[in-house]
């Protein structure tokens, strides 16, 4: 059988085909496209129409390659949202979790519901970003006309084969599920003036979503295709793919963002969690995804795009091993580096405000950025142990910013960790496996695993270079401190 990942994320999205070869998952891009939120009025959009024009293009071109009957699953970014009227269709386009308006709702929320208690009450970390905050901020007019609230990667389902369904691993994502009934909270409902009705029934990954509706679509030539519901918070997908074994392994699925955690069988809420800002998202097959967002691959693509000279990653990687380690400390999760209208000047700007030596050339930034994101790995790492007090001897870098040596090295360096880094394209490589188990052609998520270690390429990296992390981390959190303290 031939399974199709539907793959999104912020910037790009793809289809790759998935097939068994002589024991071996093979897999092979078969359609890219590009992504991106476009502004209008100071607001921030997405082209959802785009997407599944794009989704729609992919699946002629795997007809085009002679494949008449396939699978297909869909992932892409969490947190956002459409809102459709009794009639199925948008009530508005769909907000860009960039966007500027939910800046300070966190503040707004807090203030009548404590952080403590929204926290007991979902386990999830506070991002400005959260759909409880977008869905807070939202126009009451559209509410009112809102008969279904859906994740991007359930909408495009339902374009497709007309079923509506909430899947969980998306869902866990928007700060809005109790992580003690598994339901949506009546209280942080009561909050954004909707209710549980507004909300497709529940799905989990590995269930039949439906046949795509090829007669809505009679411009297109498509194979007949099986629409699965796979993890679909592309986060989910991504550890599904990772080739962790056994309970001392993390992960960090690195892409626009570095998701930095482990796969536990329960979730954890406590102080130390909350302290620390760790979620707990639901993932495939009854686990927890406990992590930490932390920001990652884009603050280099948009110092990329504000560049005169064009620079792929391979020679932002080049550039910064010309230069020493550490000459700037940078809390990258801070919410000015979201969103800013130039990345190069938020950063040099950062560094003038905090007294430090102002990086200028493009090594000197792209060593700035990757130096901060290492050190930022090396204390999540450590916070973790601390939290869940077990040992971590293993870390897997998953996804694209697996390929990027310097990290690897330096990360490994930094927190004493073995890193396993590999394969690239995890997030597309879980999406395929939930359909394999589906269809019974893979028993469990553990011969999953197995298959990916026999099947990919994975680099290890142990640490060599000794270097005085404890120093370096309590430098950083000095710096750190010193600019909360001047705010």
């Amino acid at each position: 059988m031939i399974h199709i990942a539907v793959d999104i994320g912020a910037s790009s999205g793809r289809l790759v085909l998935g097939k068994m070869e002589n024991g071996k998952l093979v897999i092979e891009e078969i359609h890219r496209f590009a992504n991106g939120f476009t502004t209008q009025n100071e607001t921030c959009f997405w082209d959802i129409d785009h997407l599944l024009n794009e989704i729609l293009k992919g699946l002629e071109s795997a007809k085009k390659l002679g494949y008449d009957h396939c699978t297909l699953g869909i992932d892409t970014w969490g947190t956002d949202y459409v809102l459709l009227d009794d009639n199925g269709h948008r009530v508005q386009e769909v907000f860009s979790y960039r966007d500027k308006r939910t800046e300070n709702t966190i503040e707004k929320v807090t203030r009548t519901l404590p952080k403590e208690i929204i926290y007991q009450k979902t386990g999830i970390q506070f991002l400005s970003f959260n759909t409880l905050y977008q869905l807070y901020e939202e126009d009451i007019k559209n509410l009112k006309v809102t008969r279904n609230v859906m994740t991007v990667p359930d909408y495009l389902g339902y374009c497709l084969t007309g079923k509506k369904v909430t899947e969980v691993t998306s869902a866990s994502s928007m700060q809005l599920l109790n992580v003690n009934t598994k339901k949506f909270d009546e209280e942080l409902l009561n909050l954004i003036a909707l209710s549980k009705d507004q909300f497709p029934p529940f799905a989990n990954p590995g269930e039949r979503l439906g046949k795509l509706m090829k007669e809505r679509f009679s411009t297109f030539d498509l194979p007949n295709t099986e629409v699965i519901i796979v993890a679909s918070h592309d986060t989910a997908s991504a550890i599904v793919g990772s080739p962790g074994n056994g309970e001392k392994w993390a992960y960090i699925s690195s892409g626009t963002w570095s998701l930095l955690g482990i796969e536990s069988d329960k979730p954890i809420v406590n102080e130390l969690a909350l302290k620390n800002n760790y979620t707990n998202e639901w993932g495939a097959y009854g686990t927890y995804r406990f992590l930490k967002n932390i920001i990652g691959m884009w603050v280099i693509q948009e110092v990329r795009r504000h560049l005169k000279e064009d620079y792929n990653f391979e020679q932002f990687v080049y550039e910064a091993e010309k230069i020493k380690v550490c000459r700037q400390f940078i809390n990258f999760n801070d919410k000015r580096f979201l969103n800013p209208e130039n990345m190069i000047q938020e950063i040099q700007q950062y560094c003038r405000e905090t007294n430090q030596e102002i990086p200028h050339t493009v090594g000197e930034l792209a060593n700035c950025i990757f130096t901060n994101m290492s050190i930022i790995y090396a204390m999540s790492i450590r916070q973790i142990e601390e939290i869940t007090g077990k040992s971590i001897e293993q870390l897997h870098i998953v996804g694209g910013g697996a390929k990027n040596e310097f990290v690897n090295q330096l990360t490994a360096d930094l927190s004493g960790k073995t890193i396993y880094a590999g394969p690239t394209e995890a997030t597309a490589i879980g999406n395929i496996l939930v359909q394999m188990i589906s269809g019974n052609e893979i028993s469990d998520l553990q011969t999953a695993r197995q298959l990916i270690e026999h099947s990919f390429l994975i680099k290890k990296y142990e640490p060599k270079e000794k270097i005085e992390s404890s120093s370096l981390i309590e430098k950083f959190k000095q710096a750190i401190s010193m600019k909360e303290e001047c705010k």
